[in-house]
């Protein structure tokens, strides 16, 4: 069994990051949730410190899906596309409010012909990022259908949604504007929420997924606190921020296409 390395010192969250547009967000707290803050400051998370959230990341052919991933995790930005074959995933670790916490992102094919293999990967997921081209309205349009598909594999009630446009550096204020009206319409209709990103700049990009981190670490320790009732959850295992981590993982990447 493999030990993770440390956890970037740019990867730790000790405040709730802002949603991108009050207007279609998850939530607008300026805060961690009062319940969540307590239990890590007691160190009573549970086991939330040794769990993954898993990430998935769909949309169409071309919007931006691999290039947004690279941007946070490598930092990198290639402009020679290649399309992603069947799935491919990354690991994020972060410290949130001292507690260690993943999250295994998703990327998957937006090619027809590789939905088949990429659905099959969809189930158990508890972040659905959808992922649109600003500068591409059709995009826009079919994001209620990568929804309907995700959802197909996992319980709309415990799974939290954002619809993330790319190529902002590409869009004209003009069309930009337009495109954002429509974006946000449909995120409030989808309940999720929307940011707007570039990955070539990388504007946005660290914020998008630290929200998207913070969020689903709070889910996590809210969960865990329900889950416990009365019981002291101290008492199943305490977190600290030297634990070990007693996980491992290994890359696994899928090629072919379906018959």
């Amino acid at each position: 069994m493999s030990v993770l390395p440390p956890i970037r010192r740019d990867r730790i969250i000790a405040q709730l990051p802002q949603c991108f547009i009050k207007e279609a967000a998850l939530h607008t707290k300026e805060e961690f949730d009062n319940k969540v803050k307590t239990a890590c400051q007691e160190q009573r998370t549970g086991t939330v410190g040794f769990k993954i959230s898993k990430v998935i990341v769909v949309g169409d052919l071309a919007v931006g899906k691999t290039c947004l991933i690279n941007r946070f995790c490598k930092d990198t930005f290639d402009k020679n596309y290649k399309a992603t074959i069947g799935v491919d995933f990354e690991m994020e670790r972060f410290e949130v409010l001292g507690v260690p916490f993943s999250l295994q992102l998703w990327d998957t094919a937006g090619q027809e012909r590789f939905k088949c293999i990429a659905s099959t990967y969809y189930r158990g997921a508890q972040i659905v990022i959808i992922v649109f081209d600003l500068t591409d309205v059709a995009s826009l349009g079919h994001t209620r259908q990568w929804l309907e598909d995700a959802l197909k594999e996992n319980d709309p009630t415990s799974v939290q949604l954002f619809i993330v446009g790319t190529k902002k550096d590409l869009s004209s204020p003009a069309q930009y504007n337009q495109i954002e009206q429509d974006a946000l319409k449909i995120a409030q209709e989808m309940s999720a929420e929307y940011w707007a990103v570039s990955s070539l700049t990388g504007e946005n990009v660290k914020e998008f997924f630290f929200r998207v981190a913070s969020l689903a670490f709070e889910m996590n320790v809210l969960a865990e606190l329900e889950k416990s009732g009365t019981r002291q959850i101290g008492d199943v295992v305490r977190i600290t921020r030297n634990s070990s981590n007693l996980y491992s993982v290994s890359k696994k990447k899928q090629s072919g296409c379906c018959q």
